[in-house]
């Protein structure tokens, strides 16, 4: 098991609970022990900890983990107790992790469809839960067989950021980028809950979702008419709005370094409805570049002298569009505060790495040397791109 001090660190620089760092940590055991367990090929990933874990690398930290069975005779505590009895144990001799097994709690119920789905509860104590403590941290697994799998599943290797993650990593077999974008959709019609709304909205800035409309659309349908639903359309959630508004704060805010205001997120829900029913989208310019000779646009996390988690908090503020503010040390030594709209990372042919954004003030464009970016902070006030963002790998 990693270190204590681990989870601490992880939890300053992303300025989190350490309880929900340790979470993030033990969900990826988790998921790693079911894929060395028979439920391997049975059971298929999907929500919010999906894309947390195999699609996103900048997103809201995720708490349970929810399941497509393909095999009804899992839905058994029997079964479900035996099975993760030997999970426990695996988790165990490899990371150290404790599970205990009398604490296992399999709730068999009928969906409003009478079929039958479970809720499960299992308890850890990981890095940061006192021993002794009795109140343990606990995983919720949402398990339902009545689900259509409108493609077939992919296998995804799962993001395991911490010390200990294996050789080869951990892979999981999960719902593939249409698919877990289209159950997103669903779900938000039917609960529009807050973390559905920034799942959807996420999914759909992303520059991958882009040509995708048509594809999302017929999945979509076939989910929808299985579930017996009507399609959603944006005025089904427009009686939603409020509850969906009073409960953002309490439901994302500790999953996120900095809450982007709830209206940055619904506001944008029109045109993505535009987007779904096969409108076409007018994509922002590309910020060109000054005043360097610059050789590429950097994605990747290879960079040199920017702190990891300086340039983490300016991606995480690129990605849910906030504007980030820079500790910067100018040319003469004397250091500033700069308030940015962030953009993206840019290396010029003399080797230096280049942070573009727009001086929220004036509306000037402005490339920062990373090696002179002193620290970084996230705030929650959202800006609408002007330009393309470049930070999405």
């Amino acid at each position: 098991m990693i270190p204590k001090r681990e989870i601490l660190d992880s939890a300053t620089q992303t300025g989190l609970h350490p309880h929900v760092v340790e979470k993030d940590y033990v969900l990826g055991w988790v998921l790693a022990g079911i894929q060395h367990s028979p439920l391997s090929e049975a059971w298929v990933f999907k929500g919010g900890t999906c894309l947390k874990k195999c699609y996103f690398e900048t997103y809201r930290f995720s708490e349970d983990l929810d399941f497509t069975l393909r095999d009804s005779s899992h839905i058994d505590k029997a079964f479900l107790h035996s099975t993760f009895a030997s999970i426990s144990t695996w988790i165990y001799d490899q990371a150290g992790i404790e599970i205990p097994v009398d604490r296992f709690d399999f709730d068999i119920f009928k969906n409003p469809r009478g079929v039958d789905s479970c809720q499960g509860r299992i308890y850890y104590r990981g890095p940061v839960t006192a021993i002794g403590n009795k109140a343990l941290p606990r995983v919720k697994l949402d398990l339902t067989v009545d689900e259509i799998l409108v493609h077939a599943p992919v296998q995804r290797s799962v993001r395991h950021e911490y010390s200990d993650v294996p050789v080869n990593g951990f892979s999981t077999l999960c719902y593939s980028y249409v698919e877990v974008f289209a159950e997103k959709i669903r779900a938000l019609k039917e609960r529009t809950r807050p973390r559905d709304l920034y799942d959807v909205v996420n999914f759909f800035r992303r520059p991958e979702s882009n040509p995708l409309g048509e594809s999302v659309r017929k999945v979509l349908g076939q989910k929808c008419d299985f579930k017996r639903i009507t399609f959603p359309q944006f005025d089904d959630l427009q009686t939603h709005k409020a509850d969906c508004a009073s409960g953002w704060r309490d439901q994302l805010s500790h999953q996120l370094q900095a809450l982007p205001p709830f209206d940055s997120f619904w506001d944008e829900l029109p045109d993505f409805f535009s987007w779904l029913m096969a409108s076409p989208l007018t994509s922002p310019p590309v910020l060109r570049s000054i005043p360097y000779t610059v050789e590429e646009v950097i994605a990747s996390i290879q960079l040199g002298s920017l702190n990891l988690s300086i340039f983490n908090r300016i991606r995480f503020a690129a990605v849910n569009r906030l504007v980030v503010e820079l500790d910067y040390r100018k040319e003469n030594g004397s250091r500033s505060v700069y308030r940015i709209e962030p953009y993206s990372l840019r290396r010029t042919r003399q080797g230096h790495t280049l942070l573009y954004g727009i001086k929220l003030d004036t509306g000037e464009i402005r490339a920062f040397r990373t090696d002179r970016i002193i620290n970084s902070k996230v705030t929650e006030r959202a800006f609408v791109p002007r330009f393309a963002i470049d930070f999405l790998p």
